[in-house]
């Protein structure tokens, strides 16, 4: 839903914050003894989505029901209730919450801007050109191969 939402166009933003997700878990996972941060990336996507959709209802197995801000949360929670460590739901927290911050949030602050600007190369490989208004399909390319609606008349 991330994918498909906020970075609907944005194939190269969606690019770097997985890189830039990764950077920094990889450098926080150093400090904390971490090495697999599957999970951890897998929450910090989570984080972004809910914090960018904060009004959509959720439901977890049908027991509790909450606003999506708190996914990660009552998934850390579910976490710890099966006794895994909440250091790598954590990870994920906070460096979701680090992307969200200087993506979502600084940029609006008086006398803030954007900080993580994604590089040009990456909007080269994978964002696609605009398309071109003026263009017109080949007939055997457009819907049916007909001419729909260019204003011809019936019986005249």
């Amino acid at each position: 839903m991330l994918e498909e939402g906020s970075f609907r166009g944005r194939t190269a933003d969606f690019v770097f914050m997985f890189l830039f997700g990764g950077l920094l878990m990889t450098i926080f996972g150093l400090f904390v003894n971490l090495v697999f941060l599957g999970q951890a990336f897998t929450i910090m996507l989570v984080y972004v989505w809910s914090r960018r959709n904060p009004y959509v209802r959720m439901n977890f197995f049908g027991l509790l029901n909450f606003q999506a801000p708190f996914l990660p949360w009552v998934l850390m929670g579910f976490s710890l209730l099966l006794g895994n460590s909440i250091i790598v739901d954590l990870l994920g927290i906070a460096v979701g919450h680090i992307y969200f911050f200087l993506e979502d949030v600084f940029p609006n602050q008086p006398g803030g801007g954007r900080i993580l600007k994604t590089p040009y190369i990456l909007k080269a490989i994978f964002d696609t050109q605009d398309e071109d208004p003026n263009y017109n399909p080949l007939p055997e390319d457009r819907p049916g191969g007909f001419a729909w609606g260019e204003g011809q008349r019936l019986g005249g």
